[in-house]
């Protein structure tokens, strides 16, 4: 059974309390929708960025933004592939938790294909290594060293399976989700179960062990950006054993990190979005404005392009025309949009 040793030393309770204040703050903060799916785009676009580029991905931020807006750029195709891999395993985790299904073995498999997708064999994407692995560190003019050993390929599905039990009892026995979240990374890793793409799967199943227990912080945080600017650090901090027995001792200081780190990212967050609190809706109204899915997708759509017409609601929502022009015009109503000209050349604009 998997039970993972770790201290609640002074500093991960301080970080923790303080992570705890920063959601009540950004939770309860009263932010125009517009603000929110930008903030919250630009957090997805972080996340894979900086998730990719850890790993070797060469494509910047503005190449990864223009991916995410379903652009075309010249860029080697693995490293496309790669970022829409992890765009598309981002979107799966966000379907994950609006069904509100349990992390199973399953759904663990699931995000290791769709991150691994064209850029590894058929046979080893989607699925537990068959043979041994080793993390080892090359540098030019020196001998390869060799930072970590997996544990047999044998082992794998039963640490697997224990370890997905221990993520379900976890709930039960009301373990804090951004310890959860910790030590799912670094166990996935430890693990080391994939033939390649481990890291990557394992950052992603830490977002989904955050988001599936109400730790999500409306989505607007990307923990990856935080192992990216100091990956020395990062690298440090989670080979904490040479081999799966040395790693399992005590986990107290990767928690120190990643808990620290979390906190850093959470008050990022919370320092973007307390200039926005103040903003009025219509100079009058001060409220949190509540919007269904597909109005979101609308708004997010305008944000992005500037203006939005019928026929790209359409689009956008795969609709009747006629329920594209209701949908605006309930937008209008509450004047989160305005219309500009007359007849068919009407189009909408933001009215922030």
């Amino acid at each position: 059974m998997f039970n993972p040793k770790y201290q609640l030393t002074n500093k991960i309770l301080s970080d923790l309390t303080a992570i705890a204040e920063a959601k009540g703050i950004i939770d309860r903060a009263k932010i125009l929708p517009q603000q929110e799916l930008r903030l919250r785009r630009q957090a997805v676009i972080r996340m894979t960025h900086h998730s990719t580029e850890i790993e070797g991905n060469g494509l910047d931020m503005g190449q990864v933004e223009a991916l995410y807006a379903r652009k075309k750029i010249d860029a080697p195709d693995r490293d496309i592939y790669e970022v829409e891999n992890y765009l598309n395993a981002l979107k799966y985790i966000e379907k994950i938790v609006a069904e509100k299904k349990t992390v199973t073995e399953k759904v663990v498999l699931r995000i290791h294909k769709l991150v691994t997708d064209k850029t590894l064999a058929p046979q080893f994407s989607g699925h537990y290594r068959p043979g041994p692995i080793y993390v080892v560190r090359r540098q030019f003019g020196l001998p390869q060293e060799t930072l970590y050993t997996g544990p047999e390929a044998n082992q794998v599905p039963k640490l697997m399976a224990d370890f997905v039990a221990w993520l379900k009892d976890s709930e039960k026995r009301e373990i804090n989700p951004v310890i959860v979240a910790g030590i799912a990374h670094l166990e996935l890793a430890t693990i080391h179960p994939f033939n390649d793409g481990n890291g990557r799967t394992a950052r992603a199943l830490a977002t989904l062990m955050l988001y599936s227990q109400g730790y999500d912080f409306r989505r607007l945080f990307a923990l990856e950006d935080y192992y990216n600017t100091n990956r020395p650090a990062y690298y440090k901090a989670i080979n904490v054993g040479k081999n799966y027995d040395e790693r399992r001792i005590d986990i107290t200081s990767w928690l120190e990190y990643f808990i620290q780190g979390f906190k850093e990212e959470i008050d990022e967050v919370k320092n973007k979005i307390l200039p926005l609190v103040t903003k009025n809706i219509d100079g009058k109204i001060k409220s949190q404005i509540y919007l269904t899915p597909e109005q979101l997708k609308i708004i997010d759509f305008l944000d992005q392009i500037g203006r939005i017409s019928a026929k790209d609601v359409a689009d956008v929502l795969s609709c009747p025309k006629r329920t594209a022009q209701l949908q605006l015009q309930k937008l209008k109503k509450i004047k989160l949009i305005k219309a500009i000209g007359k007849g068919k050349s009407t189009h909408y604009i933001s009215n922030s």
